[in-house]
């Protein structure tokens, strides 16, 4: 059978949450992605599907400082503030019944928004699938990257390799464990990153992997085992996306998905029902060209709540 429709499985409705930051990446312009992502119209797309929509606002935090790393991160403290800001909004939302998306920003955010959605799935006993959808693996250390962006580390976080002050935010270290995070679109990791990623045992679909094997096959991989005691989050970074397609980012990688390889890996989340709360990060209007990255992110997402190019019959075939 088919997904029933997001009303009724978001009943509680939807929640923008405008993180206007950029304090851990190496480019300055992020902070301006939540205000792109409304223009674009993303409240308006997802009301499109009977849902209620609420936009929560922006979060207020420090201004970005634009300093050197110290002691091998840059503006720790000032991340430590936005995450855990960010992650007591998220927190809220979903103890509301709501469905949150986190409008980025930068991936350090992943940190604050994954850590609630961790911590509310503790609460609840659910279990947590992450779809992080990424060029990058994003797990440097400290000793690992001479930039000590702090963007290249969240899910190095998460998983409890970090400084205290992120690496507790949520108040369970770690946050979370690597089989319960799936990373999509991988093309751009550093060697040490990668050893420390295979040790952790993460499971990794590079682009070498969908070349050969296709983004369905991927898709069905990383959603397998997902049923209806499963909390899907989606982590989207817009620059898994291949630049020719998305230009307003910062860290662009050659070699991404294609437009309707993206829709199918967003068309198949939603096939499964199971999305509960999201992030749309590194979305950079300084580097964009009209908008378009801003208004693509705004199409993928309209396919995570249903929109779909084929029609299918309630079994599921066409």
């Amino acid at each position: 059978m088919s997904p029933a429709p997001f009303s009724s499985r978001a009943p509680g409705g939807v929640s923008l949450i405008g993180v206007p930051t950029d304090i851990g990446a190496g480019s300055l312009g992020a902070r301006m992605g939540p205000e792109a992502l409304r223009v674009a119209g993303i409240a308006q797309a997802i009301r499109q599907f009977g849902l209620d929509v609420k936009d929560c606002g922006n979060l207020h935090g420090p201004a970005n400082p634009w300093q050197a790393a110290v002691n091998g991160f840059r503006h720790l403290p000032e991340a430590v503030q936005w995450n855990q800001l960010l992650h007591d909004a998220m927190y809220a939302e979903l103890n509301a019944g709501r469905l949150p998306i986190m409008l980025g920003g930068d991936h350090c955010l992943g940190i604050g928004s994954i850590s609630a959605v961790a911590r509310h799935c503790r609460d609840a006993g659910k279990k947590l699938r992450v779809l992080w959808f990424d060029a990058h693996a994003d797990f440097n250390t400290a000793t690992l990257t001479p930039s000590g962006n702090i963007h290249g580390m969240p899910v190095a976080c998460l998983c409890g390799q970090g400084p205290q002050e992120l690496i507790e935010i949520g108040g369970h270290i770690p946050a979370l464990k690597p089989k319960q995070i799936r990373q999509i679109g991988i093309r751009s990791v550093d060697e040490g990153e990668k050893r420390l990623v295979h040790d952790m045992g993460i499971e990794v679909f590079d682009m070498r992997y969908i070349d050969e094997m296709g983004m369905r096959h991927t898709m069905e991989l990383a959603l397998a085992l997902v049923d209806a005691n499963t909390h899907l989050h989606v982590s989207l970074d817009v620059d898994f996306l291949d630049p020719t397609i998305a230009p307003g980012v910062g860290t662009t990688v050659r070699g991404g998905p294609n437009y309707r390889e993206a829709q199918l890996c967003m068309e198949m989340i939603a096939d499964t029902g199971r999305l509960a709360s999201l992030d749309v990060v590194e979305l950079n209007p300084a580097l964009d060209v009209r908008n378009q990255t801003a208004e693509l992110a705004v199409d993928l997402i309209e396919s995570l709540f249903g929109k779909s190019t084929l029609m299918r019959k309630s079994t599921g075939s066409l």
